[in-house]
C-alpha cells in the first residue's frame, strides 16, 4: 500500500471526529491483552463526567463522543451520561461496550436519552460467560443477536470491534464476508490489531526506573513476536477479495507513511459488493461536512446508510471508486432487473494499528488520534492512560544497551508529551 494512493485524513489534536470518554474503569468480563485496568470502585460522578466533557469541548472540536471504559454499561448513570452529552453538549453519544449487560430495555432507554449508536467489542480473546472457547466465526451468532437487537430498536448505528491476534488473523477475511452478509444491520466493522510490548528489543522506563513486563497490562512478545500491520491484514483479505481497497488513512507521529487508522467504504448488498469508494469520496465527505457543520464526520445518520443508490449518483463524477461501483451496479441491474427495487447499502470497515516503535525507541503514535481521553484536565492517549495511572508518567522506551551510565533512558516523545 502506497500512502500516496489514499486520502490523508485531516484530523488533528484539537479538531477531530471523536472524543473518548471513560466514565468508569469497571468491566464485567476479561479481555485478553486489554490495556485498561479493571477498577471496581472507579465510577465517576456526573459532575466529574461533566468536567471531562468541559475539557473536551474547550480543547477539541468533535462530532461524536465515544463512551467507553471499562464497560460503560456498568455505570449506574449511563443513561444520564448519554442524555448529558446529547442535550448539554449537542454531540452524538456512541456507547462502546462488550454488550454483556445490554438488554432491549436498556437500549430503549439509551435511545430515548439521545444515543446515536452502539459499538460492540466481541472477539475470541474475551472471557465471556456462555461463549468461552468460541472462535471468531462461532461468535458471529452472538454478534448477529446484538445487531438484530439494535435493528429492532431502530434508528441507531451498529458497529463491531474485533481485536486481531496473530492466531486469529486468519478469520478476518471471513469476518469481512460476514459483515457483507449482514450489511443491512451491521454498519461498520473495526479490526484492532493486537498491541504488544517488545521487551526483547527495548527497555521500558518510568523516569529512571526500568519497568518490568508484569507491571504493565498488555502482553509481551511471547503472544505476538512481530507486530502486525494494516497492509499485512489487507493483503490477507485481498487474497480472497482482490478488489478490496481503502480510501483514507491516518499516519503516525514519527512515521507519516504508516497506516495507523485506515478507512474502507463499500457499496452493495448482502449478495454483492459493487465497489469500494476512493480517496476523493472521503475527502469530499470530510471537508464538506466540516465546511457546512464546522466539524469532521464520525458516525453518519443510520438512515442514510441504506441510500447507496443516491451515493452512486451523487459521487460518480468526483470519485473513481464510486464510478466503478456505479458501473457494476448498472451491469448487474441489466442482468437482474429486480435488483433495482432493493436497497443498496454503504458499509465502512476500519483498521487500527497500535503503538509501534522506531529503531531509536521513539513511539510512533496515531497522528491526530481520535481516541484521546481526559486525565487531570488534559487530553492524553486513551491507550496509554494506564501508564499514567500506574506510574505517573508515560513509559519511555529505549533500545537495549542504549541507556546512560545512570541506567536512565533519555527523554523520548512520550516523556516530552507528559511534560
Amino acid at each position: 500500500m502506497d500512502p500516496a494512493d489514499y486520502y490523508r485524513l485531516p484530523w488533528t489534536l484539537n479538531d477531530n471526529v471523536l472524543g473518548w470518554l471513560e466514565p468508569t474503569k469497571k468491566c464485567n468480563i476479561y479481555c485478553e491483552g486489554c490495556y485498561s485496568t479493571n477498577e471496581h470502585n472507579s465510577h465517576k460522578t456526573l459532575d466529574q463526567v461533566r468536567s471531562d466533557m468541559d475539557v473536551f469541548t474547550s480543547k477539541r472540536r468533535v462530532d461524536s463522543m465515544s463512551i467507553a471504559g471499562g464497560d460503560p454499561l456498568t455505570h449506574p448513570g449511563i443513561v444520564d451520561i448519554v442524555r448529558m452529552i446529547k442535550q448539554e453538549y449537542n454531540l452524538k453519544p456512541v456507547v462502546n461496550t462488550n454488550g454483556h449487560a445490554m438488554t432491549p430495555e436498556l437500549l430503549h432507554e439509551l435511545k430515548a436519552a439521545g444515543l446515536h449508536g452502539v459499538t460492540f467489542h466481541v472477539d475470541s480473546g474475551q472471557g465471556r460467560p456462555n461463549w468461552k472457547n468460541k472462535d471468531e466465526l462461532e461468535l458471529c451468532e452472538l454478534r448477529l443477536q446484538l445487531a438484530q437487537m439494535v435493528q429492532r430498536e431502530g434508528g441507531l448505528s451498529c458497529a463491531f470491534n474485533m481485536t486481531v491476534y496473530r492466531d486469529t488473523a486468519k478469520f478476518v477475511p471471513a469476518m469481512v464476508r460476514w459483515a457483507q452478509e449482514h450489511i443491512d444491520v451491521v454498519h461498520s466493522m473495526v479490526f484492532i490489531l493486537f498491541r504488544t510490548a517488545r521487551s526483547r528489543e527495548f527497555g521500558y522506563y518510568a523516569g529512571p526506573k526500568e519497568v518490568q513486563m508484569d507491571e504493565v497490562i498488555y502482553y509481551d512478545q511471547e503472544k505476538n513476536p512481530t507486530p502486525m500491520t494494516t497492509p499485512e491484514l489487507i493483503e490477507l483479505i485481498r487474497q480472497q477479495e482482490p478488489t478490496f481497497d481503502a480510501s483514507a488513512y491516518l499516519g503516525g507521529t514519527k512515521d507519516p507513511s504508516s497506516f495507523k487508522w485506515t478507512l474502507v467504504g463499500r457499496v452493495g448488498t448482502s449478495k454483492r459488493i459493487h465497489g469500494y469508494v476512493g480517496r476523493r469520496f472521503m475527502e469530499v465527505v470530510q471537508t464538506g461536512h466540516h465546511f457546512f457543520a464546522g466539524r469532521y464526520l464520525a458516525y453518519g445518520d443510520p438512515a442514510l446508510l441504506s441510500q447507496g443508490k443516491a451515493l452512486l449518483a451523487g459521487f460518480s463524477l468526483v470519485d473513481r471508486g464510486v464510478r466503478g461501483a456505479a458501473k457494476d451496479f448498472v451491469k448487474n441491474t441489466i442482468r437482474h432487473p429486480r435488483a433495482l427495487a432493493k436497497p443498496l447499502y454503504f458499509q465502512s470497515i476500519a483498521f487500527i494499528q497500535p503503538i509501534d516503535h522506531m529503531a531509536d525507541g521513539e513511539a510512533n503514535m496515531c497522528d491526530g488520534c481520535p481516541d484521546m481521553t481526559v486525565h487531570e484536565g488534559q487530553l492524553v492517549w486513551s491507550c496509554r492512560l494506564d501508564e499514567l495511572k500506574r506510574h505517573g508518567t508515560f513509559l519511555a522506551c529505549r533500545p537495549r544497551g542504549s541507556c546512560d551510565a545512570s541506567g536512565a533512558a533519555p527523554d523520548t516523545q512520550a516523556e516530552q508529551f507528559s511534560k
